[in-house]
């Protein structure tokens, strides 16, 4: 049977990128709980827009999908499924739901993680003798203070995957999983922006991670690093994307007209009126198309496209 040992996480020679993410993602966490005092309702209605998010993508990544109206209607409204796909995606609601309230008393274990497959998924088999050297394993590494919890929590996944523990729900198994151990150690981005919707837009990128990290893993002759790689970009992802919605000009809290004016300027791509909106949610779309006529007239940024397709980008 592969045995796990996470007592490479503190021999010191780990990957100094790596090394660098964990202390960016920690940075960017410690902004974000002082935000969080401040800002309590645009917390509140961030955490509304990404649980809709998490739901759709993390089912959508194992190809279960509807509509959005109906995605909207089941997690908001709690509206009845009307076939199965709509049952896994009401499955998922619960169990994330279970997380987001009661993370604190969740934990890493088989009776746990048997009970949140058992509302996410119409079916389980009995998890091996394997999910019970896991569960030891993870607690062991877990109680040692010499061990980075941020580098250890994608081990864990990835030996969650590789046990394969479920004939059916792994993969979104392992993605609540993640935002679990994730909040149990303090890092709750992904209440706000969805960990989730971050994998599907990169899952090519985190497929081939995840086949490089598993490549002789019944052996114990795998690699980590690529997984742990991609798990801690994705959360960077949204740790930065939060960040957005927070734009500050000298340290001072700043108009809804200046953190718009800073969305833009600090994005990379082109942004929608639509995205904007998302990414500032207590800003109504009358003031944000206002404040982008503004920029445009001005010179300072130009749009691009018509109609549903307009776009705005920094000149």
């Amino acid at each position: 049977m592969r045995k796990f040992d996470y007592s490479f996480l503190k021999n010191g020679l780990l990957p100094a990128n790596l090394v660098n993410l964990t202390a960016n993602i920690s940075s960017l966490k410690t902004m974000a709980g002082v935000r969080k005092d401040e800002y309590k309702k645009i917390f509140t209605e961030l955490e509304v827009i990404a649980k809709v998010q998490s739901i759709k993508s993390s089912n959508a990544i194992e190809g279960i999908v509807t509509s959005d109206e109906r995605i909207a209607a089941i997690v908001n409204q709690n509206s009845a499924p009307l076939n199965h796909n709509e049952a896994e995606i009401a499955g998922y609601r619960d169990a994330l739901n279970e997380i987001h309230l009661g993370f604190e008393h969740i934990d890493f274990r088989n009776r746990d993680i048997l009970r949140l497959h058992e509302m996410m998924a119409t079916s389980a088999e009995e998890t091996p003798k394997a999910m019970e050297q896991l569960e030891l394993a993870y607690m062991e590494a877990r109680n040692d203070a010499n061990v980075n919890q941020l580098l250890l929590i994608p081990c864990v996944i990835l030996d969650f995957l590789c046990v394969h523990p479920f004939r059916d729900g792994n993969g979104r198994m392992s993605r609540l999983l993640s935002l679990l151990l994730l909040y149990k150690n303090g890092f709750d981005a992904g209440k706000y922006v969805s960990f989730e919707e971050q994998i599907n837009h990169h899952k090519a990128y985190y497929y081939e991670a995840l086949r490089q990290s598993s490549a002789g893993w019944e052996s114990g002759e795998n690699s980590y690093f690529p997984f742990i790689e991609n798990f801690l970009s994705m959360l960077y992802m949204c740790y930065k994307e939060l960040d957005k919605r927070f734009a500050v000009v000298h340290g001072k809290k700043i108009t809804k007209k200046a953190r718009i004016e800073a969305a833009v300027f600090n994005s990379l791509t082109p942004l929608s009126k639509a995205e904007i909106c998302k990414i500032l949610p207590d800003v109504s779309p009358t003031t944000v198309e206002a404040v982008l006529g503004a920029m445009v007239k001005s010179g300072s940024i130009k749009r691009i496209g018509a109609s549903r397709a307009t776009r705005y980008i920094k000149v």
